[in-house]
């Protein structure tokens, strides 16, 4: 699932990508300007709480697009940036997406504390020609930033970014054409000669849609509004990465914490992490990017009560075999770990660690999970 929070409104065209803006043909209907840039109604929708106290909104609504109806780095908005910042930073388990065509000013609007970025930040640089991204790709890829994407869209014509892929900091890139009754065409042929740029690169790739007129094989389809992207769906060229291009010759986390010097005899934990990391079903296991945040977030006391309350609730009693279930919880550190270590059910915890499954859990039986979780936790963070 994803969400669209739109602090502000309103935006000034820039470039050729901005001439048929969505948001200028949907403000026309209702006579509004929208080169006038305005606070929302919005303005704090991820810090809304409900009257329990609790956000409104979750992470299962993220990842959230910020300023769809207008330009994040807009000048218009600089006096109200800062707010919004603070709740990014407070909201550290959902993933915010920036899009923008305006790079060229992110370092005099980033906070004091950014650093190399945040960690739930991605910046989307949108590049609809060639021109466009000789301009403003040297200059993403110059900025402090964790995460970046680029997006053709509208795309207006065959794009070569294959220079900048080659960098190993874009993770995805996005292709779409134009939507509306002027909409301009968009070739199939363009989408696919970015599709292999990101192929040869290790780049992972979505054609987004399809946009209103679409070129295949020369021939000219016109495609209403509500069947572009499943069109583009059909097409069946998006690629995943198979690994992150910046860690093609990362050794694994097993691999760097055998040869670390972290690496005890004495550990307790050594020879039973070992065996799992060669199971199929456990090795392939490994926090998320907001696995990690949340982790950062907390400290390791309360990363470790929370263990042990997890613990409590779902392995310490008696369960019934025909009953018993693997961890199916997400949204935090633990229940990967959970998972990772064989310690998901009562079942695998006999299988594993040979802890019966016909009592509770002893004292000590509660401690031995808890501190292999946690030591689970730690080496993943530190080797992933």
């Amino acid at each position: 699932m994803q969400s669209v929070w739109n602090p502000w409104h309103g935006c000034k065209k820039v470039s050729a990508g901005c001439q048929n803006c969505y948001v200028y043909r949907m403000d026309s209907v209702f006579g509004k300007d929208s080169s006038i840039v305005e606070k929302t109604k919005a303005f704090d929708y991820p810090v809304r709480k409900n009257k329990y106290g609790e956000y409104k909104v979750n992470s299962s609504d993220s990842p959230i697009y910020v300023c769809l109806s207008s330009d994040f780095f807009i000048e218009d908005a600089d006096e109200w940036r800062g707010e919004i910042w603070e709740m990014i930073k407070a909201r550290s388990e959902i993933d915010f997406r920036i899009i923008t065509k305006r790079i060229e000013r992110f370092r005099e609007c980033i906070p004091k504390d950014w650093g190399e970025g945040y960690e739930n930040v991605t910046v989307i640089c949108t590049c609809e020609n060639q021109k466009m991204a000789d301009k403003r790709l040297p200059i993403f890829l110059e900025m402090p930033i964790r995460h970046r994407e680029i997006i053709h869209e509208p795309m207006l014509e065959s794009i070569d970014i294959s220079q900048y892929l080659k960098s190993g900091k874009i993770e995805k890139v996005s292709c779409g054409g134009e939507s509306g009754e002027n909409a301009r065409i968009c070739k199939y042929e363009w989408v696919v000669n970015t599709r292999n740029q990101c192929v040869s690169n290790n780049v992972s790739f979505v054609f987004r849609q399809t946009g209103a007129n679409f070129v295949k094989n020369e021939k000219l389809y016109h495609i209403p509004r509500e069947k572009q992207i499943s069109q583009a769906e059909k097409a069946g060229i998006n690629f995943k990465a198979l690994y992150n291009s910046e860690c093609k010759k990362k050794k694994s986390k097993t691999e760097q914490y055998y040869e670390s010097e972290d690496y005890k005899l004495d550990n307790p934990f050594n020879s039973i992490l070992l065996q799992l990391s060669k199971s199929p079903l456990h090795s392939d296991i490994s926090l998320s990017r907001k696995d990690r945040v949340y982790y950062l977030s907390h400290s390791i006391e309360e990363i470790q009560k929370e263990t042990e309350e997890v613990i409590k609730e779902s392995l310490y009693h008696i369960i019934p075999k025909d009953k018993d279930k693997h961890t199916r919880e997400w949204g935090k550190p633990v229940y990967v770990a959970q998972r990772a270590t064989g310690c998901c059910c009562r079942n695998c915890l006999y299988e594993w660690h040979n802890i019966p499954t016909n009592r509770r859990l002893s004292e000590n039986e509660m401690i031995y999970i808890r501190d292999l979780l946690m030591e689970w936790m730690k080496r993943d963070m530190k080797y992933s």
